[in-house]
């Protein structure tokens, strides 16, 4: 009986300090957890500091082995399995914006607490700080994610993280297959529940989640794709409020624990969230620690070596001895100081405060030319900065309309979620630089699906109208100086492309005219300018300036005082054919048939006349001389110098079109169309008061078959094409002609031969190469002579020596 209740005793000690040991445990892990978090600066303080970024320590392995055992298993619904495998499979292709997702969903626990707060004055008690916090533990391949939000109870983890509270789960998940598999957009679905979190089994096996509300108290959820526990933390309330999401992450995505990725991917998604975000980091600083006994000595004796002994004396007495070193620091780093300009008032915004946004952004060293700062309302509501850049980014033209463009960065809810769209703007306003910030599209979604959202096709709506306003608004001057020398063809092309802003694009179109020798002009000050019964705006397109303005083509509207524009570029011609009329006045190529003036009725009874004065040579030319090359021959309105010219049809390629047309660089010569248009046969204009045509009418009238005529009438129709911008389709017949013709008027006979070339025969090549062998056997052998004679001098010196 005694040896009975001596076991007892024993084992009720032992009892007792087990339990004693276990609670000292939890008191040091509480008192641990309870510690400043204002902390050191220094590494023998760090653990401290450390605390700050709330993860699961505190724990030894057997409470944790005990947590797990006591934690309340559960299942994730059906519906739950087939979202994730949705999500992982086929709605994020990027693995990277898992983060984004969860900073995201911490933003938004803030912004709840914070609107409880307006009317709960004990909301924040618990912990007035409204931060997100990030912290990398590669030891532990842990990534933990702090936010100071308004948290979860007990119910809320089983409710937001095991189930999907809505009805109709099935139905919607149905009806998200059969739209995936009809490639139909399923943004407006998936935007209705908040499926970002489950990103990150994307890069995690294992996620952790630690939140306290302010309701209940703190809960661990623990799941690893398949199933989840929950527990109350034996740990207690280490939060105050909010919650910490913890990855034990995969082993292919080691990499996002590497601090210069976890900052590049806030700095790309999440740099302009209201709430700050901090990043656990370490950084190298000099810091003073006092010195030892020995190192004060050794710094004493070195300055008693200086002439104001005395005076360092005082000094080293009155102060303690310190000595720098250099030393790791570890603190939270603010990741996202830009704050989101575009949510200010206009008003409240300086000039400066926009070239300095633009140039963070950008990443450009220029001031912007112009921006504009909007607020789009209706059907959706966004708002949005861009800005013209300085110069063009290098490259502008190349692969265009192939290549993607990310001078436009799209923003939910001042979360960055894409720069990779083909559409956002239009090709020709692939240089506009901004941002778009929407509450109405929805974020929890990949690129390729919020690429088709219907919303899109309305925000590029109005981004394209307020871009143009904003080039409409730029000073005539930097206009011309600064932006038509970098971005003119991207404005000539959204004539081209965009129908229903053509007239916008049309008032912001410049070129050369005859009005002026350098300045450029547009279509409205044209217009002032147009004579009184002027009812058409004439252009005439060619290679350069030079050769529009010796043109034949403009000869007379010059003469007459009317101004032409040169089309000079070679999208210039393109871009005035879809422009079909500018304000009510058509345009019309002077190289073209359907040039008129204003005649009186002395001047059409005069032109008739002329007619049937050369209707002869006229008909001759077109039946006998240039028959198969022209389609008819008359006389010209529009000549006044030249003596005659090639005019295409109405529908039919001018000279320039045709040169641009066959320098193309897939041009093969099987095409049909090309084949069509330069086969067309054009007309042939002749100036009835030039010499040359007055001649040529009175040899036809004389003799028809005259030989000297038919090859005058050759060589002008040559020369015409050549001057009107056309190629010769047998270059060699045409210089074979230009001889004859100097021949005759040399007086060198027609028939009189080249001298022929005198080859040499070969003995004679061997014979010059004998002679050529003795001379150079001759040169050698003075070469050597002399160097002989250089050999004995060079002795003799060696010898009186």
């Amino acid at each position: 009986m005694m040896k009975t209740k001596q076991t007892w005793f024993l084992a009720l000690m032992c009892a007792l300090l087990a339990f004693a040991f276990v609670r000292a445990e939890d008191e040091t892990v509480e008192e641990d957890l309870g510690k400043s978090r204002d902390g050191s600066r220094t590494d023998d303080e760090i653990v401290k500091r450390e605390e700050e970024a709330i993860q699961l320590d505190g724990l030894n392995p057997a409470q944790v082995k005990e947590i797990r055992e006591k934690a309340e298993k559960h299942m994730f619904q059906a519906e739950v399995n087939r979202m994730m495998k949705l999500i992982i499979n086929s709605l994020y292709k990027n693995k990277e914006i898992f983060l984004r997702e969860l900073i995201s969903n911490a933003s938004d626990a803030l912004d709840k607490i914070r609107l409880i707060s307006l009317t709960n004055d004990t909301a924040l008690h618990a912990t007035e700080e409204m931060t997100i916090k990030i912290k990398a533990d590669k030891e532990k391949n842990m990534l933990h994610v702090t936010d100071t939000g308004i948290g979860m109870t007990k119910m809320d983890l089983i409710k937001n993280l095991g189930t999907i509270a809505k009805s109709g789960t099935s139905e919607f998940l149905n009806k998200l297959t059969e739209m995936q598999t009809e490639d139909q957009t399923t943004s407006e679905l998936i935007g209705q529940f908040g499926v970002g979190f489950y990103s990150a089994f994307l890069v995690a096996d294992k996620v952790i989640v630690t939140s306290k509300h302010n309701n209940g108290t703190q809960h661990i959820w623990e799941s690893d794709s398949n199933e989840f526990s929950i527990i109350e933390d034996p740990r207690g309330n280490t939060l105050g409020r909010g919650t910490t999401i913890t990855l034990v992450l995969k082993e292919e995505a080691s990499d996002y624990l590497e601090l210069e990725t976890i900052k590049n991917l806030v700095k790309k998604y999440s740099q302009f969230i209201n709430f700050p975000i901090y990043i656990w980091s370490s950084k190298t600083e000099t810091v003073e620690e006092p010195m030892d006994e020995e190192e004060a000595k050794e710094k004493e004796e070195k300055e008693t070596d200086s002439d104001d002994e005395a005076a360092v004396e005082e000094e080293s007495e009155e102060k303690e001895k310190t000595k720098k070193v250099e030393k790791t620091v570890w603190d939270w780093e603010l990741l996202n100081d830009i704050k989101p300009i575009w949510q200010r008032p206009t008003k409240e915004i300086e000039e400066d405060e926009y070239t300095a946004f633009y140039k963070t952004f950008s990443k450009d060293t220029d001031d912007p030319v112009a921006h504009i700062h909007f607020t789009a309302e209706g059907e959706v509501t966004f708002k949005s900065i861009l800005f013209v850049p300085k110069t063009a980014p290098r490259g502008l033209f190349d692969e265009y309309g192939s290549k993607k463009s990310d001078y436009i960065k799209l923003f939910v809810r001042r979360v960055f979620i894409t720069d990779d769209f083909h559409d956002m703007m239009p090709k020709y306003l692939n240089f506009i630089k901004g941002v778009v910030d929407s509450d109405d599209l929805p974020l929890n979604v990949s690129r390729e699906t919020l690429q088709q959202h219907k919303l899109l096709k309305v925000i590029r709506k109005k981004l394209v109208r307020k871009t143009l306003d904003m080039i409409k608004k730029i000073a005539e001057e930097k206009y011309e100086e600064t932006f038509w020398k970098e971005f003119g063809t991207n404005i000539k092309l959204g004539v081209i492309e965009d129908h229903s802003n053509r007239t916008r694009l049309a008032k912001l179109l410049r070129f050369q005219s005859s009005h002026h020798e350098s300045k450029q002009s547009s279509l409205e000050q044209y217009l002032e300018r147009m004579k009184e019964k002027q009812d058409k705006i004439y252009f005439m397109a060619g290679a350069n300036r030079k050769e529009v303005e010796s043109s034949p083509f403009v000869e007379r509207l010059l003469k007459k005082g009317y101004e032409v524009l040169y089309l000079t570029e070679p999208v210039d011609e393109y871009c005035i054919q879809a422009l079909p009329e500018f304000d009510g006045k058509r345009f019309q190529n002077i190289a073209k048939e359907g040039l008129k003036f204003d005649e009186s009725e002395k001047g059409k009874e005069r032109h008739e006349a002329m007619e049937k004065e050369y209707e002869p040579l006229l008909t001759w030319l077109k039946d006998k001389a240039l028959k198969d090359k022209i389609e008819k021959a008359v006389l010209s309105q529009r000549l006044t110098d030249s003596p005659c010219a090639l005019v295409a049809s109405q529908y039919g390629w001018s000279g320039n079109m045709e040169r641009i047309m066959k320098a193309q660089a897939y041009q093969t010569g099987k095409d049909i169309s090309t084949n069509y248009y330069s086969g067309q046969k054009k007309t042939f204009e002749l100036n009835p008061r030039h010499p040359l045509i007055k001649e040529m009418l009175n040899r036809v009238k004389d003799i028809e078959d005259d030989m000297t005529a038919t090859d005058l009438a050759v060589v002008l129709f040559e020369t015409a094409t050549l001057r009107s911008g056309y190629q010769l389709p047998d270059t060699k017949e045409y210089g074979d002609r230009i001889e004859r013709m100097l021949r005759l008027s040399m007086n060198i006979d027609l028939n009189a031969q080249v001298e022929e070339y005198e080859e040499i025969a070969d003995d004679e090549q061997e014979e010059g190469k004998d002679d050529e062998a003795k001379e150079e056997d001759a040169e050698e052998s003075e070469e050597t002579d002399e160097t002989e004679e250089q050999t004995e001098e060079s002795t003799d010196v060696k010898d009186e020596l």
